[in-house]
């Protein structure tokens, strides 16, 4: 193959993805394994980290990536199975110039994504993203390496030992006396999650730890909390936690089941670091998807919260910029940067699950360290998501509903960085107006869009 052929911009808001051996394709791997090593390799001898989650395409999709990353003389550092954050950290341990990780994150089965990471374990910029793609579009222009010169794979075999590791000297004083389920959604938590929390001496039930590729985020995991909830309040545990395909993400449920979302769970653990003085420049970062009720809370103790656009990579690069140490999504990405550089979901875990076996509270009244605004968010299937930008029946539609609302409530309309979709969100403090105002504003979407 001499280039590839794809409509729009290549990268979203977590790498590439689409349909696999559709729209995601062996030979569009191979080329993105081949800039790999070009762009994040030292000149020569490059090694690059690869991992993948569970699904089906991902042995298809890594062999391809692989023989790309080799082709273009770099080295693969294969790991297997592993969480995403789990790469992110090998990367920067093992000393390797990027690392690339093959998964979907909280999409469908069929669908999968490549997302890169640089030598730091940071998810690339965006300009540099731009040139891996006019990298991929062209045809290719220089002599592949031959002999001694191409690239060799080699298995990291204890890679999830060292995440797991890793992982669990990021709290002190164990888990001890608390009992915790875990729902590992047929993904790559499965590996990770169950035994650091064991190792930290919880009682731990899973759920969802086997996979057949096809399973993965199928009605479990953080987009589906039935099953967790239900099996915390009949088993009597502490809490559960719920995982994506890629664990880069985790929600969790209360003690009586009641879902404990990013914002909550950045809440408690923003509070807990601020009280023991260890929240630098008293400052978190959450995107413009953040409950305004996050802002409140913050705001009356003293902290400041900086907002970004929706996407992990950007709530790290305003981290960086800020100086920050915590920062996250609603959804559940959440960045401790003293012991990841992207979101990471069993740490994000462990660091909630440290706060209630140092403070002794129930999750269920560590919640309480804010009150949700009511918020109401509709996902509509669109033909064509950048129509938006253009459409001025939305934008007017969007600046009206702002204006109605006024200090009590927000509109947000954004197209999906990953899917075909338009997300319409709107936050008022009465739930009422929430919903009249989110089913106008689908209502005038669909008739544009739609």
């Amino acid at each position: 193959m001499e280039g590839t052929e794809y409509m729009g911009r290549l990268f979203g808001t977590d790498g590439v993805r689409g349909v696999a051996n559709s729209e995601l394709t062996p030979e569009l791997a191979f080329r993105l394994g081949e800039a790999a090593g070009h762009f994040l390799g030292e000149k020569g001898r490059g090694r690059i980290v690869v991992g993948k989650d569970t699904r089906r395409s991902g042995d298809m999709l890594e062999a391809a990536l692989i023989a790309g990353i080799t082709s273009g003389g770099a080295d693969a550092l294969v790991c297997g199975v592993v969480p995403t954050p789990a790469v992110a950290h090998l990367t920067r341990e093992l000393g390797a110039d990027g690392g690339v990780v093959i998964s979907a994150s909280h999409n469908a089965p069929r669908y999968n994504g490549i997302k890169l990471f640089s030598r730091d374990g940071f998810k690339l910029p965006d300009d540099l993203e731009d040139e891996i793609e006019e990298f991929t579009r062209r045809p290719r222009e220089w002599d592949r390496p031959i002999a001694e010169h191409v690239g060799r794979v080699v298995a990291i075999a204890d890679a999830v030992e060292q995440y797991i590791d890793h992982s669990v000297a990021s709290i002190d004083g164990g888990l001890s006396g608390l009992r915790i389920a875990v729902d590992c959604g047929h993904g790559a938590a499965a590996v990770a999650s169950p035994e650091a929390l064991r190792r930290l001496g919880a009682e731990v039930e899973s759920l969802n730890e086997d996979w057949t590729g096809m399973d993965i985020n199928v009605e479990c995991g953080s987009t589906h909390l039935g099953a967790i909830s239900e099996l915390v309040t009949s088993g009597g545990f502490d809490m559960g936690i719920a995982h994506d395909g890629d664990a880069d993400r985790v929600l969790a449920v209360d003690e009586n089941g009641d879902e404990v979302d990013g914002d909550l769970i950045m809440a408690i653990c923003a509070a807990d670091l601020a009280d023991r003085g260890e929240l630098l420049y008293n400052t978190v970062v959450g995107t413009v998807m953040t409950n305004m009720g996050f802002e409140v809370a913050m705001r009356d103790r003293g902290l400041s919260v900086i907002k970004t656009k929706v996407g992990d990579r950007y709530v790290l690069e305003q981290m960086q910029n800020s100086g920050a140490i915590l920062g996250g999504e609603q959804s559940g990405h959440i960045i401790f940067m003293r012991h990841n550089t992207t979101g990471d979901g069993l740490v994000t875990a462990l660091q909630l699950a440290s706060v209630m076996r140092r403070t002794g509270k129930p999750l269920g009244e560590l919640r309480q360290v804010m009150t949700r605004y009511p918020q109401v968010l509709v996902n509509v299937p669109v033909r064509d998501k950048a129509l938006l930008a253009t459409s001025s029946e939305v934008s007017s539609a969007i600046h009206e509903a702002d204006a109605a609302l006024g200090d009590t409530g927000r509109v947000l309309v954004r197209a999906s960085g990953t899917e075909p979709l338009v997300r319409v969100m709107v936050e008022a403090a009465d739930e009422r107006v929430a919903q009249e105002t989110v089913d106008h504003l689908v209502e005038i979407v669909i008739a544009e869009l739609g």
